[in-house]
Order: structure tokens, then sequence, then C-alpha cells
């Protein structure tokens, strides 16, 4: 089942279409981000304002520097990624122009997850990314949770339940950390990685938080 589902959603994706997949945070929808059309789309589906970014999400670190300019060390990436951070770097022309075409900047994410990451690589190029729920309202941790996207959704991807359902923490989306200022961080989002993230960079490599 596990070749055909990934199989399935490459179909949908490339159809332009929305899939919703299990990631290591929360359940997300996801879309190709050179795929203008299915971006708009997924701006309509959560009702969310135009002004908020998507990030984008791929398989492995190294296919990150086609879309991204790093200035951090790959062994720095490769502690946060795969896993529940987001990191924002500085986009890169390959990057669709109509994906947060506000910002110079983007989030990348790698989720340790097998199924997004395979989907991912099975692409040609990034995923766009976001929460599977209307804007404003909860993260979700199981499918029934956004029954009310169902209807303009070419594909979900049902992986059960994500972490405890009970417990707020696991509502809480990744750790969203700016790195696109050389020897500094931002947290723009605290996340569910919060500590382990910020003792990475400060202790192992030195950066100092933007604020300072």
């Amino acid at each position: 089942g596990w070749r055909e589902a990934v199989a399935a959603a490459v179909g949908a994706l490339q159809a332009g279409g929305l899939v919703a997949v299990p990631t290591d945070t929360v359940y997300g929808v996801a879309c190709l981000a050179q795929d203008s059309g299915a971006v708009r789309s997924i701006y309509g589906l959560k009702g969310r304002n135009g002004g908020k970014p998507l990030a984008i999400c791929l398989g492995d670190v190294e296919r990150l520097y086609s879309y991204c300019h790093v200035n951090v060390p790959e062994e720095l990436l490769r502690d946060l990624l795969p896993g529940p951070v987001t990191v924002v770097l500085k986009r890169s022309a390959e990057l669709n122009k109509d994906l947060n075409p506000f910002t110079s900047l983007v989030g990348v994410r790698i989720p340790n997850h097998p199924f997004i990451r395979e989907l991912a690589r099975a692409c040609s190029g990034p995923l766009a990314l976001t929460s599977a729920n209307i804007s404003c309202q909860a993260s979700t941790l199981t499918v029934s949770e956004f029954q009310d996207l169902w209807p303009q959704l070419s594909l979900i991807i049902d992986g059960g339940p994500i972490g405890d359902v009970q417990s707020p923490e696991c509502r809480l989306g990744s750790t969203v950390v700016d790195l696109s200022v050389s020897g500094k961080f931002t947290i723009i989002r605290p996340g569910c990685a919060l500590t382990s993230t910020v003792e990475i960079l400060r202790q192992k490599y030195g950066l100092i938080p933007e604020s300072s």
C-alpha cells in the first residue's frame, strides 16, 4: 500500500491538486510549490491571508541548496533536519516567484516522517506545505479533525493519530527559526522543539539571538 499511496499522491500533486499528509508534528496539506495555481488553491482552502508565507518541504538536506542561499554550516542543518523545525533562509531564484512574493525569505521543512519524505523525493520540485486546518483554528492530529477541508482535497493520506491527541503541546507545530542573518538566529515561532533547537544553535554553533 505504501508505494501505491506515494504514487497516488504524486499523481494528485502533478494534476495541481492538494494532498493531506501526516508529518512529524501535525497533519499538513501539500501542493507543488512551483505550481502557482495550486499555491493559490492552498490559500483558498485555508481562508488564509495572502501575506502569510507557506513553507517548502523537501526530502533531504542536500536539496535545500537548490532553493535557498545557505549561510550556515551543513552540519548545523543536519543537526536540526529532518525534525520538527522549520529553518528560514534567503530564497534563491529557482523558487516559484508566486510563492510568498512579498518576502525574500523562505521556511524549509524536512519532517522526520518517512511518508512525506518519500513523497517529497518523488516530486521534481519542492512541496509547499501548511497545516491541515482553517487559519486561526487548532492544528490537527487526526484526519477526522479536518473533515471540513475534505471536499477540497484531491487525496487524504491517513497515517493514524500523530502524537498524543490529548496534549496541547502536540499541536504546537514545528519550531520556526530564521537563520538568514550570518551568526544570528531569530525564533519566529516557539513550536514544539524550542529548547533543543536553541541549545544546538547557541552551544554547538555559537549563534546569538538576533535581539541581543
